[in-house]
């Protein structure tokens, strides 16, 4: 699919003969999550004839995302029984955190590894960002205000690390400059971002990086943080966003892992600079992009989780031999 390929009317009908709608993003949600969805829900709001709900299962949220228009009326449940779903940034039905059983969904992700869940699916894989697919659907069916591009504009910059990401182009520049005219301010954006963490946050990290191992001639490094760790610092999920960030970031290292020991099981964390990770973490019933990717394991053994990961990057062939 391309932009000129959008399902444009299809997808103004579908929002145009809803009597509701809820707007969700998925579980533990980052900046391209919640931002396409507010950027959306700010859009929707305008139609005050009809109920619109920006939904997250989760309870905790980055709290440095609270600037963002329409932050606070974010639930953690669905209050329509009967309302079009408009999934954000979700590559499976399951990390929405409800049952969605018999309602349209208007799917709009750029993650390779997206299920195709919904009634409409708008995917991009090649996008720089889930908000770059919603700018690009809704620009040609609505009139953006400066709310929706600060949202948007928020998600961009948190997905492609500040313009970083091997997806970063020139149409990536055009749609950021096309937010910025619409009214969003780069500067209290980037300043919300980088300027607002949480001491927990530190606290987490610094146990992090002491629990770093180097394997394969250190083109493969692991990070771990317990749930000791975690009490002890006070930090939550939304804290711990990043950190894998740091082992990927050592010249030798080709594939980074991050592992985190919750309540729900093991979530690994998965970053590289030129390896297709996506395939492993698909191996895990996760799934993601070609560099960042991800899943969650059952079972309380972190080191023996972190055998299986290393094992199977061996048997997919993702570190060779030198």
């Amino acid at each position: 699919m391309t932009q000129k390929e959008f399902p444009y009317d299809e997808v103004k009908n579908i929002i145009h003969k809803a009597k509701s709608i809820s707007i969700l993003s998925h579980l533990n949600p980052d900046g391209d999550a919640l931002g396409t969805a507010l950027g959306i829900y700010t859009l929707l709001k305008q139609n005050k004839h009809k109920k619109v709900e920006v939904v997250n299962a989760s309870t905790s949220l980055p709290l440095h995302l609270n600037f963002l228009p329409n932050f606070q009326k974010i639930k953690h449940q669905m209050d329509y029984s009967d309302s079009l779903v408009i999934a954000c940034d979700c590559g499976s039905v399951d990390r929405l955190g409800f049952d969605l059983g018999g309602r349209e969904i208007l799917n709009i992700d750029h993650h390779q590894s997206n299920t195709g869940y919904g009634s409409i699916n708008i995917v991009m894989p090649e996008y720089a960002s889930s908000s770059q697919v919603a700018f690009e659907l809704f620009d040609a069916l609505y009139a953006l205000d400066k709310d929706t591009a600060t949202c948007f504009y928020a998600a961009l910059l948190s997905d492609t690390r500040y313009f970083t990401t091997s997806t970063v182009n020139v149409r990536v520049f055009s749609i950021a400059e096309q937010l910025l005219v619409l009214g969003a301010n780069p500067a209290d954006i980037a300043y919300n971002f980088t300027q607002r963490r949480p001491l927990s946050s530190l606290r987490i990290l610094q146990r992090a990086l002491l629990s770093l191992s180097l394997y394969d001639d250190a083109r493969v490094a692991t990070l771990v943080v317990s749930k000791e760790d975690i009490l002890a610092t006070g930090a939550s999920v939304p804290d711990m966003e990043g950190v894998v960030d740091y082992a990927k970031s050592l010249s030798t290292v080709e594939i980074a892992l991050f592992a985190m020991e919750l309540d729900d099981g093991v979530r690994i964390s998965l970053r590289s600079k030129t390896v297709d990770i996506s395939k492993l973490a698909l191996a895990f019933g996760g799934g993601g992009h070609k560099f960042a990717a991800g899943f969650t394991l059952s079972g309380k053994n972190v080191e023996s989780i972190i055998s299986k990961v290393l094992e199977k990057i061996k048997e997919l062939g993702l570190i060779h031999e030198k």
